[in-house]
């Protein structure tokens, strides 16, 4: 059967008289379920209240605790976009060395696929990637600074054209560049192999989409792909299953992982500290939740922390 639909007021009935939910405040319920949405607000919080025997919320359980929970994912969020950019940032430039330094600034140089791997499982892509950078550097009129070059120059660089790139594009691009490009970019980061920096740059894409679109972050768990086995893992001592990480791997705190190897050691310790302040600041707002549920929830262990103590 379809889902009906329900005014406001009908969900604030549904809430309160189904589900067992706190409504003090009717007015203040149905402003953020206008401004948010049901699906968004209920169907993205509510798992940590409800209890799965009877589909109803545990006793004393709040709307007040939702939307704090909601308002703590917002700030990781805000907070983790603020990062994944700073990464990204330098991803771009990287990338548009590395690339120049070998072939130039001639736009001919990357729209050559000679330029690019030569792995043929991976012709299609390149076709793909090379066609859109063709579009960016002699049609796309929506920029004024790729107009700009081309007009004055006749040739749009590719410091300009990544400047376009989304996070998931520029990973595809690491992903078609020759080995040598690939090592000469990893060689920016300490400790991190070429197919480690890709593993890294799949990963964070999906994350970065998740804080796009406002999905909820703090339980996010990739599906086909995992970062990959680092020295901190062992030195932090973290869990497996045999010879698997059961922390650090698709959750959360494998994004923090790796903000420890991507970003510089006065950026990370900057991120971890908003960090530790987001989630105290939800932990004084919501007793709902204790302290050591949410950092199991995010894939935290108890030790994160120390994670400054160990060099990448």
């Amino acid at each position: 059967m379809l889902k009906p639909y329900l005014t406001y007021g009908q969900q604030i009935q549904k809430l309160t008289g189904d589900k067992g939910l706190i409504i003090s405040d009717h007015a203040y319920a149905e402003r953020m379920l206008t401004d948010v949405g049901y699906f968004s607000l209920i169907g993205g919080y509510k798992n940590l209240f409800i209890n799965p025997m009877t589909r109803k919320y545990v006793g004393g359980t709040t709307f007040e605790d939702i939307v704090a929970l909601y308002r703590f994912d917002a700030d990781l969020r805000q907070l983790t976009f603020q990062y994944l950019i700073s990464v990204e940032q330098k991803l771009r430039q990287l990338i548009s060395d590395s690339f120049c330094s070998y072939y130039g600034e001639s736009q001919t140089a990357y729209l050559s696929p000679a330029n690019y791997t030569q792995n043929p499982r991976k012709a299609a892509e390149l076709a793909k990637l090379i066609q859109m950078l063709d579009y960016h550097a002699d049609r796309n009129n929506e920029k004024a600074y790729l107009v700009h070059q081309r007009r004055v120059y006749g040739n749009v660089p590719l410091w300009v054209t990544t400047k376009i790139l989304t996070f998931g594009q520029l990973s595809k691009f690491y992903g078609l560049l020759q080995h040598r490009q690939q090592s000469a970019i990893s060689k920016a980061y300490e400790n991190v192999s070429e197919k480690n920096l890709g593993k890294y740059l799949g990963c964070l894409t999906l994350f970065r989409n998740v804080c796009a679109h406002n999905e909820r972050l703090f339980s996010h768990n990739l599906i086909q792909r995992e970062f990959p086995d680092t020295q901190i893992h062992g030195k932090m001592k973290l869990p497996q299953n045999g010879n698997m990480y059961t922390m650090g791997k698709k959750d959360y705190f494998g994004l923090v992982i790796a903000f420890r190897y991507l970003l510089r050691r006065d950026e990370f310790i900057l991120y971890k500290r908003e960090l530790k302040k987001v989630i105290d600041g939800y932990c004084k707002k919501s007793k709902r939740l204790t302290k050591t549920e949410l950092l199991g929830k995010m894939g935290l262990p108890a030790n994160w922390e120390t994670i400054t103590r160990y060099k990448p």
